[in-house]
């Protein structure tokens, strides 16, 4: 079978919490240089890049997805490189009272050819995402170039029902963006090998680095992992770009030796005894 290759690149950043403008110069700098080194045909950003992850900072970096100012830098990126960016997310300002954590998908010619919204909501041990924003209604697999992505978001990663529907939707590549604690290093490594081993999927796990608005850290450690859970690159807590070229048909050989989704029963009912 001839060789279908992919060129990934991840971009982790720490950013400025609250700081919408300069969180942008900065992420599009990270872009620039990275491009300049890589030539990918797939780039991804993390969660909430454009605010940090603090909920109260929500709403005043919030924006109207049609004006963006995150959006628009992204789409200019695109076009003047010539590749597919799953942008992070950014708060969408939807209504004058309805708000969204919001990733943009972006095609390699500049245009914004649909959204994700993230479906689960993180409001507990202090965070209150739900009180601010709305979770969206549907996971959302794209098709760029004949690649398909499942995409999540952060606190997604805990339900594995969404990445299912994505493996048996076609999925070719699963994304989880995220701004994820140093406190849970654990539950990230786990739940993210685990993800990418139980759908034989390739995974893209991105999250954020730096320090948080109460001092805590954020974790870093963003990887790209194939459909066995061998980690092909990785960063730690430093920002910067993680590479890597992936062979999708490699992944369609595998999954027709073992071909699971095969064994998966239409009702799994519990016998209480």
């Amino acid at each position: 079978m001839e060789s279908k290759k992919i060129k990934l690149l991840a971009i982790q950043l720490g950013s400025i919490i609250g700081n919408k403008e300069e969180n942008i110069v900065r992420a599009e700098k990270l872009l620039r240089d990275n491009l300049e080194k890589y030539d990918a045909d797939f780039v991804f950003l993390p969660e909430v890049w454009t605010c940090g992850w603090d909920c109260e900072s929500f709403i005043d970096c919030s924006e109207e997805i049609r004006s963006a100012s995150s959006v628009c830098m992204l789409k200019s990126v695109a076009k003047e490189f010539c590749t597919n960016i799953i942008g992070g997310s950014f708060i969408q300002k939807k209504s004058e009272d309805t708000y969204a954590n919001t990733s943009p998908i972006i095609d390699k010619n500049g245009n914004l050819v649909g959204t994700y919204e993230k479906n689960h909501l993180f409001s507990y041990y202090g965070c209150n995402e739900g009180t601010y924003i709305k979770r969206g209604l549907n996971p959302v697999m794209v098709n760029l170039d004949g690649v398909k992505l499942g995409l999540t978001i952060c606190y997604d990663i805990r339900f594995p029902e969404i990445y299912r529907a994505y493996r048996k939707s076609g999925a070719d590549i699963l994304v989880n963006m995220a701004a994820w604690g140093a406190n849970k290093k654990i539950p990230w490594d786990s739940m993210t090998t685990s993800r990418a081993v139980e759908n034989q999927t390739y995974f893209v796990a991105l999250t954020q680095t730096g320090t948080l608005k109460d001092g805590t850290e954020n974790l870093g450690h963003s990887m790209i992992l194939d459909y066995n859970g061998n980690i092909l690159s990785e960063i730690n807590q430093s920002e910067g770009g993680i590479y890597a070229e992936i062979d999708l048909n490699e992944m369609y050989e595998f999954r027709d030796k073992c071909r699971i989704l095969d064994d998966i029963k239409d009702i799994y009912k519990v016998k209480k005894l």
